[in-house]
């Protein structure tokens, strides 16, 4: 037997079809725990029951997932089926219990669910994510109010930048009445409201930052990876990226692997504009960071510039790169080196930041980030560590 469910807010929708794919039974349970404990009985009491479809296994049916996987079932990830099905058979949830049954049958869906060891880092995440858009919002309110804000007030304020700009504005005492006074004080709350979103976004990132260094350490210590890309690849994975069969597989998830676009006597492939963008959009970051700060990804660009490849195209070229380095983080346990004695071997000897980066040839900031653990150069740690040694 197989199973299929159809999920939705309030109830979901349970259909039995035997191996051939011929209807059983179907019937609807309401999103509770007792809901999801009948459901499973239900199809328990049909035969064995070899897999369960399951429409939005990390939405609405994820309730239902969890129940299922503890009474011992195996539960795939079906998408909604394509249009054309819709068209030709219609829809209902009976209909779509059923066809989720039939996609487990079939092998048309074959992919684990996610399981949920990373909720917490994915709500963190997006609550960070939102008080940036936030953030941004207040900001362009201010920029626009100052456009047409009485001239004194434009010149004074327009001429700032930044957290200069914030800070003066929310230290405004608008007095009286009028639309001046009103003006003044819709300033002051914007940019309060600016610093409450930024001090906001400062603690979920840390809190993100010790979140992901701990589930994760080896990724979160990867060149040019920081909290949010840490977070978002681990969102996009999932806690048991052992669903993702192969490398080429998490890069097709994440948008960059080349897909074929060949017909007739054209040979050539396309960029894939699917996948997760979130995740596709953390690898262009790591990019860009490694072409700015990496020695050898910097000399790879000059290689590749050389070659008469455009930056766009050196840049998808990094990306893929960098999807099957991540992939190994996520799937083998990776040692981090433990950095935490050089601060204290330096301070002990009365060496500065500045002495230290000056002897290597890098800003202090590098050399700051790699006693804290912020930023992983096993090479350069342990000159380091020689270096303080022997000073």
């Amino acid at each position: 037997m197989f199973g299929g469910v159809d999920s939705h807010a309030d109830t979901i929708h349970v259909a039995v079809i035997t191996d051939r794919g011929g209807h059983v039974a179907d019937a609807e349970f309401p999103t509770t725990t007792a809901g999801y404990a009948a459901a499973v009985a239900f199809l328990n009491a049909h035969g064995t029951v070899t897999a369960v479809g399951v429409e939005g296994t990390s939405s609405y049916g994820l309730g239902f997932t969890r129940a299922a996987r503890g009474a011992g079932l195996t539960v795939i990830e079906v998408n909604r089926p394509d249009k054309a099905e819709r068209r030709r058979i219609g829809k209902s949830d009976p209909i779509d219990a059923y066809a989720a049954a039939r996609a487990a049958l079939s092998g048309r869906a074959s992919v684990i669910p996610k399981d949920d060891t990373v909720s917490g880092i994915r709500a963190l995440h997006n609550a960070a994510r939102s008080a940036v858009k936030a953030r941004t919002a207040a900001l362009n309110q201010i920029a626009h109010i100052l456009i047409t804000a009485p001239d004194d007030i434009r010149v004074k304020y327009t001429g700032m930048r930044g957290k200069t700009q914030v800070d003066a504005i929310s230290r405004l005492r608008p007095t009286g009445d009028g639309p001046r006074v009103a003006l003044l004080t819709a300033l002051k709350t914007l940019a309060r409201r600016v610093q409450a979103l930024t001090a906001e976004h400062d603690t979920l990132t840390a809190a993100l930052d010790a979140v992901a260094t701990d589930y994760n350490p080896g990724l979160r210590a990867a060149f040019g990876v920081g909290p949010d890309t840490a977070a978002q690849l681990l969102v996009t994975a999932g806690g048991n990226p052992d669903r993702l069969r192969t490398e080429a597989s998490f890069a097709a998830l994440c948008g960059v692997a080349p897909v074929p676009a060949s017909s007739g006597r054209t040979n050539r492939h396309r960029l894939s504009r699917g996948g997760d963008r979130g995740a596709n959009s953390a690898l262009y970051r790591i990019a860009l960071v490694r072409m700015s700060s990496d020695a050898r990804t910097r000399e790879y660009v000059a290689r590749q510039a050389s070659a008469g490849r455009t930056k766009k195209e050196i840049i998808r070229l990094l990306k893929r790169a960098i999807a099957r380095e991540i992939f190994r983080y996520l799937t083998t346990p990776v040692t981090v080196p433990d950095v935490s004695d050089l601060r204290p071997a330096r301070q002990a000897k009365n060496i500065t930041l500045t002495t230290v980066a000056e002897h290597f040839g890098v800003w202090p900031a590098v050399i700051s980030c790699i006693e804290r653990g912020t930023r992983r150069d096993d090479d350069l740690a342990g000159a380091y560590r020689d270096w303080l040694t022997a000073a």
